[in-house]
């Protein structure tokens, strides 16, 4: 592995946060400046502090902690999106489809974590 692009978590994790771009262009224009904007930042956290820790690897420590703010970020994620779904900007359907996701990489980061950690 030469560089953070070659994780696969890093990969799904910019995936997801460009759909989460994609899904919160259609907000309503107040919202673009309040819950989209809090959405996409807690999105591009999780590769930002991916990448950041593996810039960090000399020191699984600080890798371990990069990727423990990742999963933070990914859980906040998730409750955004609930509020999404509740207030009618996101649909059942892409609420389920965006959560499983990040359940999933939540469990990535996890192992990451862990695999770090020995």
């Amino acid at each position: 592995m030469q560089t953070f692009r070659d994780m696969e978590v890093y990969r799904i994790s910019y995936e997801l946060a460009l759909q989460v771009y994609r899904l919160t262009k259609e907000f309503p224009r107040h919202e673009q400046y309040e819950l989209a904007r809090q959405l996409r930042r807690a999105a591009t956290g999780i590769p930002l502090n991916v990448a950041e820790g593996f810039g960090r690897k000399s020191s699984q420590v600080d890798f371990a902690n990069f990727v423990r703010i990742a999963v933070g970020s990914a859980n906040e994620v998730m409750v955004l999106m609930d509020l999404c779904r509740d207030l009618g900007y996101v649909s059942n359907g892409d609420h389920e489809r965006m959560t499983g996701r990040y359940l999933s990489l939540v469990k990535q980061l996890w192992n990451l974590m862990r695999t770090l950690k020995r």
